[in-house]
């Protein structure tokens, strides 16, 4: 039974599947910094009183299932995600300590889409990405 969470005056159930790549779909999270990054990600997630329930960060791309409270848009939870994840990034690792203004690390879109039923099979397709993406490789190969 999945749990119903409440605000003073709501009783909701918002749980979203997000998909988003770096830009360009350059391969750079790895190692540390998706160790990290996903670190940044609980953390800011929960500044917008929202939590993340499943999440993979691939080299390429990130997924996540998120539960949002009704009273965030889910793009402006999403924007503040990316926004704040890239400023950290250029920080940390570019070595810039002032504004992070005309770059950006995250691609503009995003795939969103509502978890109801299925949210099961969305938690093992999250769970299991990479090593499908592993074993289409490997046919691609043959």
């Amino acid at each position: 039974m999945r749990q119903v969470n409440s605000l003073n005056h709501t009783r909701w159930e918002c749980t979203y599947h997000i998909v988003f790549i770096p830009k360009f779909r350059k391969k750079v999270l790895f190692n540390q910094i998706r160790k990290e990054v996903g670190e940044v990600f609980h953390r800011l997630a929960r500044q917008r009183e929202s939590f993340i329930e499943e999440g993979h960060i691939m080299s390429d791309h990130v997924h996540m299932m998120i539960s949002i409270p009704p009273k965030y848009a889910v793009s402006q939870v999403v924007g503040f995600i990316k926004g704040k994840s890239a400023i950290h990034i250029a920080r940390t690792y570019v070595g810039r300590k002032r504004n992070y203004v005309g770059q950006h690390f995250w691609a503009r879109g995003y795939f969103v889409s509502t978890v109801g039923r299925d949210e099961q099979v969305i938690r093992e397709y999250i769970r299991h990405q990479e090593q499908e993406d592993q074993r289409i490789d490997q046919l691609k190969l043959l």
